[in-house]
């Protein structure tokens, strides 16, 4: 298993109350994914059984690890280079996007066993989970995001890109999805509602655009690898408003709403 850095940069926004320095951070635990050679990529949680899914794209596998036991309780194989996974609660299954032959596997929450399989034909990509009705929003191939039922499962939409999308996040309050296209150096607003482009910001002077990660209050931290920047953007303007250095090769941003941080895995 690669080793990972973790970088945590604060936006000192005179705007955003940020509170004092809070205590450092403390390993709680260390847990092996063992006979797992190559890189991971995406992880998501199933927070009611206290399970961690794990995409081990360079392995061909999945891992499903007990948070409780600290241990991996089950290991999914034969996958085609593994990227994106989601768990949906309204269905109870979890859904493997596969970048090598660009299908979207499904799988039962409860014992692992599969439900299905969808082929959306070439690179599926990140995903992200839309609260609001526990559909999976997929990116893939060389330009599109799939909306998708993982109850049926079945493809419901496909909202056509410039360019293959890379990280991209979802916001409940307004139903749009914020998405980094590289390729067309660019960032897409998508009305999930609507299933269509609406527009897109501009990015002139950073390129290389593949985190993103939204805050409560109407704000996206993106990460860029050429410069190696995070800017924070207002998405209702699409303005950037305040930008810092990063570490290299950024490749995922989590927020953390108790501290108000944003935390950039590279």
């Amino acid at each position: 298993m690669i080793a990972r850095a973790l970088a945590c940069f604060v936006f000192a926004l005179a705007a955003w109350p940020f509170p004092a320095a809070a205590a450092p951070f403390v390993l709680e635990a260390t847990i092996a994914l063992p006979g797992t050679p190559g890189r991971i990529d995406h992880l998501d949680i199933d927070i009611a059984r206290k399970r961690l899914f794990v995409a081990e794209v360079g392995n061909g596998s999945v891992d499903i690890v007990d948070l409780d036991k600290k241990k991996t309780i089950h290991r999914i194989s034969g996958l085609d280079e593994p990227q994106g996974i989601v768990y949906s609660p309204q269905s109870d299954r979890f859904v493997v996007a596969c970048g090598g032959d660009g299908k979207v596997m499904f799988f039962s929450g409860k014992d692992f066993s599969p439900r299905g399989m969808i082929d959306l034909g070439d690179d599926a990509d990140d995903a992200r989970l839309d609260t609001r009705n526990g559909y999976a929003v997929i990116g893939y191939g060389s330009g599109g995001l799939a909306i998708i039922d993982p109850s049926k499962p079945a493809r419901l939409a496909a909202v056509p890109l410039p360019a293959h999308p890379e990280g991209f996040a979802l916001a409940p309050s307004n139903g749009r999805a914020y998405v980094n296209v590289p390729g067309a150096r660019e960032i897409d607003v998508v009305d999930l509602g609507a299933r269509k482009r609406m527009t897109a910001w501009a990015i002139p002077h950073l390129s290389a655009n593949f985190p993103i990660a939204l805050d409560e209050s109407g704000h996206a931290a993106i990460a860029f690898r050429s410069p190696a920047k995070i800017a924070l953007y207002d998405i209702a303007s699409g303005q950037i408003l305040t930008a810092s250095d990063t570490c290299g090769d950024a490749d995922d941003i989590f927020f953390d709403a108790k501290r108000r941080r944003f935390y950039v895995s590279c």
